[in-house]
């Protein structure tokens, strides 16, 4: 897989040790983009760093049952995060950096290192071979059956969508892209995540949704944040 300049063939290829970022609700998936503005000096310093090394930072959500009175940056950690690569970053000139992580791989934290840094370092396996295969299990996907549920959504919530562009998407791209940009919740996101193939990943996705416009049509609220 190439992400920007580098190339990852497999889990040899990435480190054994990340860069954490927590962000709950965050969702970056296998070659899918995420964009973030980065304004805390502990993450800055983060960035610094991974731009002198292998710009690679572990993105991960602070697990559901932490003490919501724990600052999200000490709380502890889900165990399946995304290894992601820094392709794209500029100065705003008021001291923050606007980033954009190209996904390559999730990765299992297996604990933290201590380092002495600002920022969290998260001792890493990266042991999901099929994410280094672009469009894997495609043929698997009901396609047809997935897009009947994303229209149902943007009916209920009078949304509407770029059906040309929706049409020329890869499977793979419609599905991971709708499920970082869905707005449902930490623990769905992480469902999404840790889902073992793309397969599962869309009948993940198709079932939130049915259960969202079921609650629609209960009158209750259509996400679950």
């Amino acid at each position: 897989m190439q992400v920007g300049n580098a190339s990852y063939v497999g889990p040899a290829d990435l480190p054994g040790e990340l860069p954490l970022f927590p962000l709950k609700g965050v969702l970056l998936l296998p070659r899918g983009l995420l964009p973030l503005i980065i304004f805390e000096p502990r993450y800055l310093a983060m960035v610094d760093a991974a731009l002198a090394s292998d710009r690679l930072i572990g993105i991960v959500q602070p697990r559901f049952d932490a003490d919501d009175g724990i600052e999200e940056g000490a709380a502890p950690l889900c165990e399946v995060g995304t290894v992601g690569r820094i392709t794209a970053i500029a100065e705003t000139g008021d001291g923050r950096y606007q980033v954009t992580l190209t996904g390559v791989c999730r990765f299992r934290l297996l604990g933290e290192a201590p380092t002495g840094l600002p920022y969290r370092v998260g001792r890493v396996s990266c042991d999901f071979p099929v994410d280094f295969e672009p469009r894997a299990g495609e043929d698997e996907v009901d396609r047809a059956a997935f897009l009947a549920v994303f229209e149902a959504y943007l009916e209920a919530n009078e949304m509407e969508a770029d059906w040309d562009a929706v049409e020329k998407a890869s499977t793979e791209a419609l599905i991971n892209t709708l499920s970082m940009m869905s707005p449902y919740g930490a623990a769905e996101k992480q469902a999404l995540l840790e889902a073992p193939d793309l397969k599962t990943r869309a009948e993940t996705l198709i079932a939130i949704t049915e259960i969202t416009l079921a609650r629609t049509g209960d009158g209750a609220p259509t996400t679950f944040n």
